[in-house]
């Protein structure tokens, strides 16, 4: 019987993928993974393991999400182990839940497992707590994907007022639009902002500023890259 592992990559850094992750790896047919998967992990397959690229930019797309759901349904069909593998977590803004809608109707057996997301490891690894006593009880993690200008964001903007710390996925070519935003509806130009490049790889970047000009700061970076907004990264100096 076909089972389909919609698999956690994680942050970035090799070892902080999961012991089950890993396993599942070794295991497996074939392996459908994306551009935020490290590339590092397929050399733990087995050698006669298919690999297929799925991967996403902004704006460019290997294939439509609709398509990526009926590969893996194909996939099932062809092999018995098929590992779809995702960076960061399959669920936190990684379509991870709509892949395993797709599958359950199609009767296909498949198991979620959990990745380290990279909206909390990414922070922490570059010394930015998410949370910290006195400074921030709560966070909050939004994709910062959304079209400028849509009529219907599901953002609510005039909730982004409050102490606690925002991190932004996917956000990075949108960074100007989510500052301007958040300055917007209240928030202090002075409120601390990092922009994180290629965390917890070697290749990691970090530019720290303000809402006011972390844009023209951060110009040099590239993606992929996390948005921390808040009181939280002034830690950064002292973790």
């Amino acid at each position: 019987m076909a089972k389909v592992y919609l698999t956690g990559a994680g942050p970035g850094d090799l070892e902080l993928l999961t012991i089950k992750a890993l396993r599942v790896v070794r295991e497996a047919d074939v392996i459908i993974y994306d551009r935020l998967a490290n590339p590092e992990i397929l050399k733990e397959a087995r050698d006669d393991c298919q690999f297929i690229y799925v991967g996403k930019e902004d704006s460019k797309h290997t294939l439509p999400q609709e398509e990526i759901n009926e590969l893996i349904y194909q996939s099932a069909l062809k092999y018995e182990n098929v590992v779809r593998l995702k960076g960061g977590d399959p669920v936190v803004f990684g379509r991870g839940g709509e892949e395993g809608i797709y599958l359950k109707k199609r009767g296909i057996e498949f198991e979620f497992i959990p990745g380290v997301t990279s909206a909390i490891a990414v922070p922490e690894c570059a010394g930015i707590p998410v949370t910290h006593r006195g400074v921030a009880v709560s966070f909050r993690v939004v994709t910062g994907h959304e079209s400028r200008g849509k009529k219907d964001s599901q953002i609510s903007w005039e909730d982004y007022t409050t102490d606690e710390t925002i991190i932004f996925l996917m956000g990075f070519h949108r960074l100007e639009y989510i500052c301007e935003m958040l300055m917007k509806v209240g928030k202090s130009r002075d409120t601390p902002v990092a922009v994180i490049s290629k965390g917890t790889t070697i290749d990691e970047k970090v530019v720290v500023s303000t809402l006011e000009d972390i844009f023209e700061r951060a110009k040099t970076l590239s993606s992929p890259a996390i948005i921390v907004v808040g009181e939280v990264v002034r830690l950064r100096e002292e973790l």
